[in-house]
């Protein structure tokens, strides 16, 4: 893999940890602005959201700039959003930040994966995706849980602080390893546009909503799950984050490697095992040990998902990938989005803190079926234009036959 991949991840170890590091540090930031967990839940809805807006607004202005030198300014705006949630003073402060953090997310993720799979063979452009989307799993595995322990034991706004610095660690990370791009093409945006109308996109996209959405029905309010279903101390959350991360880092992995391999079948087994352990955590989050076992098994099989999913939209939208790619990313968010409000909704109704994740196992299979679906259109697709082919083919030879004989006529008399 080429060594551009890991500036690429460097950007989405940032990411990554500032979208997930929310997580952990909820109760300590509900508790500074005076809010209850639910509306300090909106911090993650804001920010999903941001992503969700920002993806294909910032993608289009992407596609008239050179690739590095967006991804090096969609940075720098990720650089000041951190900075300011780290400064607020008040909570509306602090979800503008957050926003205004978001706003790079989808879009960097948009490009950077054009760019990644840009830069391999055909036959290797998932596991491409793959190792960028590493830097966001790693996050979870060493990102969100040092900022956890750091936002726990020195404030959380250190955190922000740190997260930003991050960022600007990694704008110098792109500049220097990332190789510069001819200027994108004059791509018109009816073009771009167009790859909407192709009922696989859309299919893609619903998929990435809902299957990846189920994973933050849990994420977003694991911290409490943990400590007041589950029995842990909050010192544990952290050690039990990292469970989570390390679940990410090997989905996103394999996913990436066998989607290159067997796209839908891959896509099956991921939503197939994510419905199912979301299914079975309101009952382990009961049990300390199977919970543990649990909760990483939700970041395996949700990040298994995503390399195959961002591939198949890119696959399907070949001539013009740029805005499709960056909406694909903001689908991720929409689904998060949705998870942590309905997730929010269920808790505030008196359904406890284990009781999203049967919300986000609906969701899950829902994506599943939408799978199933999408792979009996295509197949119905390849069928209807293979007899298109035939045909053709039968007719042609039916042509040539009667001219043939045509000519043979007037010889035979």
């Amino acid at each position: 893999m080429p060594l551009a991949l890991l500036a690429l991840a460097i950007g989405a170890f940032g990411i990554g940890t500032t979208e997930f590091v929310i997580s952990g540090l909820l109760p300590e930031i509900a508790g500074d602005f005076g809010v209850s967990i639910p509306a300090a839940g909106f911090l993650t809805t804001g920010y999903a959201l941001g992503v969700v807006v920002g993806a294909p607004v910032l993608a289009i202005v992407g596609s008239r700039v050179p690739r590095k030198s967006m991804l090096m300014a969609l940075m720098g705006l990720f650089v000041v959003g951190n900075a300011l949630s780290a400064a607020a003073s008040v909570f509306a402060l602090m979800l503008a930040g957050r926003i205004i953090a978001s706003l790079a997310h989808g879009a960097f993720f948009g490009i950077g994966a054009i760019v990644a799979a840009g830069l391999v063979a055909p036959q290797k452009k998932a596991g491409a995706i793959a190792m960028m989307f590493t830097g966001l799993t790693v996050a979870n595995v060493v990102g969100v849980p040092l900022g956890t322990l750091v936002g726990q034991s020195a404030g959380w706004r250190v955190t922000f602080f740190a997260i930003a610095a991050l960022g600007v660690l990694a704008v110098l990370g792109i500049a220097a390893l990332v190789p510069q791009q001819p200027r994108p093409g004059q791509a018109r945006i009816s073009g771009e546009l167009a790859a909407f109308r192709n009922p696989q996109v859309l299919l893609a996209m619903a998929m990435t909503v809902l299957g990846f959405g189920g994973v933050f029905t849990m994420s977003t309010y694991i911290t409490p799950m943990l400590t007041d279903v589950a029995g842990y101390a909050p010192s544990s959350v952290t050690w039990l984050l990292v469970l989570f991360g390390l679940g990410m880092v090997g989905g996103n992995l394999v996913g990436g490697r066998f989607a290159d391999r067997s796209l839908m079948p891959m896509l099956y087994t991921a939503l197939g095992g994510l419905t199912l352990a979301l299914a079975l955590l309101p009952l382990a989050a009961h049990d300390k040990i199977a919970a543990a076992v649990v909760i990483p098994l939700v970041g395996a099989f949700g990040f298994a998902t995503v390399p195959p999913l961002q591939k198949r939209v890119l696959d399907q939208t070949a001539d013009a990938p740029t805005l499709a790619s960056a909406v694909n990313i903001g689908a991720f968010n929409l689904g998060n989005a949705i998870a942590a409000w309905l997730g929010g909704l269920v808790i505030s109704a008196g359904f406890g803190y284990a009781a999203p994740n049967a919300v986000g196992a609906a969701m899950a299979a829902v994506a599943l079926a939408l799978a199933l679906l999408s792979a009996s259109l295509e197949r119905r697709t390849s069928r209807g234009a293979g007899s298109v082919i035939v045909g053709r083919s039968t007719a042609v030879a039916e042509a040539a036959e009667t001219e043939a004989d045509a000519h043979a006529a007037p010889a035979a008399r």
